[in-house]
Parts: C-alpha cells; sequence; structure tokens
C-alpha cells in the first residue's frame, strides 16, 4: 500500500542534438532542424558536403550516449541505480521514443538532462519545447520531465576544460606554449537572444576560470558556426577573425578549446579541425584544437551531482 509519498524519478533522459548516422540522412536531418527556417540551398548543400567531408556522419550520437553510459555508472556507483536514455531533438533515437520506452517501464515522471553547458533560447526552451511536442503525440500516460539545471559553471568542468587544456598545451613544448594565445570558442547566436540570456556571462566566466586554473598569459572568448541571416547581428569576433587578429599581432601558435560544446560533432570537426585549421595554416599559424569535455571524469561527476541533487531534493 502506498504511505502518499511521491516517489523519485527512477528514469534519466538525456537530451542532444541529434545527427545522421549515414550518409543518406543528412539532408532529411537537415530539414528537419531547418523546419519553417528558409536557408538559400547554396548554404544547405555546404552543410551537406560537410557532413560528407566527416564520411556522412555525424559522432554525436555515439559520444552522448557513452556520456549517458558514463553518467548511468557513476549514479550507480553513489547508490542511484536508474534507466537512462538518450533522446535526441532532431533524430533518432528520438525524444518521443525515449519518452515512449520509459512510459512502457512505468516512469510517470523521469528527469531530463540537457547536454548544453550554457543557457540560450536554443539550447534551453527549444530543447524543451521539443520535449513537450513529444508528451503531446504520446498522448495518455507520456512521463513528465524534471529538468536536472546547474552543472555548466561547477568546479568539475573547469576542471576537465583545464585538464584537456593543460594536456594540449604540453604538446607545445615550454618555448611555444609561452607564446602561443588560447581561443576559447563557442557557438555564436544572435546579439538578441543572448541578451535575453546568461550564455555570454556563462562563457566569459568559464573562460576566465579556466584561464586562471592554468595562469595563462593570452587567451580570449571567441565564436564560431555563425549560420544565420548575414544582415543580423551575432556574437563576435569569428574565430576566423580572431586568427587574423592572431596574426597581426605575430602570434605563431594558436590553442582552441571549444567550451561551448560538450562533445565532438561537425561543427567541431568541421567548423574548427578543417575550417579554422585550414585558415590559420594559410596564416603561418600552428592551430591545436583541445578536446572536447566527453566522458572526462570530472565532467561525468559534474553531471551526477546535479542529478543526484535533483533525485534528492524535496
Amino acid at each position: 500500500m502506498s504511505d502518499g509519498r511521491a516517489t523519485a524519478p527512477r528514469g534519466l533522459l538525456v537530451i542532444a542534438f541529434g545527427g545522421p548516422h549515414q550518409s543518406d540522412d543528412i539532408r532529411p536531418f537537415l530539414r528537419d532542424v531547418l523546419e519553417g527556417r528558409p536557408v538559400p540551398e547554396a548554404r544547405f548543400e555546404a552543410v551537406v558536403h560537410h557532413y560528407e567531408l566527416l564520411g556522412g556522419s555525424s559522432p554525436i550520437t555515439a559520444h552522448t550516449e557513452s556520456q549517458a553510459r558514463a553518467l548511468r555508472d557513476e549514479l550507480a556507483a553513489r547508490g542511484h541505480a536508474l534507466d537512462v536514455r538518450v533522446g535526441m531533438r532532431h533524430w533518432s533515437p528520438w525524444i518521443q521514443d525515449a519518452l515512449a520506452a520509459f512510459r512502457a517501464q512505468g516512469h510517470h515522471e523521469v528527469l531530463g538532462v540537457i547536454m548544453a553547458a550554457q543557457e540560450t533560447e536554443a539550447s534551453l526552451e527549444r530543447y524543451l519545447a521539443a520535449v513537450e511536442r513529444a508528451r503531446a503525440e504520446l498522448g495518455d500516460g507520456a512521463p513528465r520531465l524534471k529538468l536536472v539545471r546547474g552543472f555548466g559553471l561547477s568546479e568539475q568542468i573547469m576542471e576537465a576544460h583545464a585538464d584537456h587544456l593543460s594536456t594540449a598545451l604540453s604538446s607545445l613544448g615550454r618555448a611555444r606554449r609561452e607564446r602561443c594565445e588560447v581561443l576559447f570558442t563557442a557557438h555564436s547566436v544572435p546579439r538578441a537572444m543572448a541578451a535575453n540570456s546568461s550564455y555570454v556571462a556563462q562563457l566569459e566566466e568559464t573562460a576566465r576560470r579556466v584561464a586562471a586554473r592554468l595562469d595563462l598569459p593570452r587567451f580570449s572568448l571567441v565564436y564560431q558556426s555563425r549560420s544565420g541571416n548575414p544582415r543580423d547581428p551575432w556574437l563576435e569576433p569569428d574565430v576566423l577573425d580572431a586568427l587574423d587578429a592572431a596574426k597581426a599581432r605575430a602570434v605563431t601558435d594558436v590553442v582552441a578549446l571549444p567550451i561551448g560544446f560538450l562533445c565532438d560533432h561537425v561543427e567541431v570537426l568541421y567548423d574548427l579541425d578543417i575550417e579554422a585549421r585550414q585558415h590559420a595554416e594559410k596564416l603561418g599559424i600552428a592551430f591545436l584544437r583541445a578536446p572536447t569535455l566527453g566522458t572526462h571524469p570530472a565532467f561525468i561527476r559534474a553531471l551526477a551531482d546535479s542529478v543526484q541533487a535533483a533525485l534528492e531534493a524535496p
């Protein structure tokens, strides 16, 4: 017999953007992403080509599933055995499929982690809207979502970023390391969107705290992956412009750390590893990209701390 008290959620939905699994998925995936947003055909095909250069798929699903497994195991080690599933906003495994599986397991409410460290309309409200659409499509018995927040500025994330950056810097050797500049990169968004959120402040704080951990003499926050109307003001400076400016200062080495991305996907693997690297090479600048957070143990602990706090909240 129930004692009338609410039970803690035993399901955890790990939510991410999604990406194509094979070449045939690229165009339908992009159409889903761009639904209702007119994009010139040339730009559409250019992005298709980016995916083709990466083998026709995105590793985001595999990386997110690895993060979800690591999070599940960390929570289990703390005594919280949860049914952990991945749900993607724009491709399979879809959010709706994950919620349907939770419903079949008898979960009436699940915790939800959006895999974005900083919050904007694009990284919060749109994901929550996607969850509500999925719930509406499922109908009766669709699990409610209790959002997990607050991991983006944790000490563990700063530790993980600093660890990855320190390893990258160490590979340069002492002389080059002392002369290099560090570019902390994040996805550009329209200035109007940024003005209504703490996005820039969170990125600035992250860059400042990671730099302080390593006592960096030269660093800056830059933006990448802009895709909107060229007439609209977006966050700047763009990473390519930042490389031009570095060249003008006679910088010979740049290390980029993508603090706005939790794992590798096309906007890291193409926009930084291909486009930014090629631009740097043309300028005569040696370009090195430090890893994203991935499954760094400190990052997984940060996620687990936030989930555990949500589980234990009254």
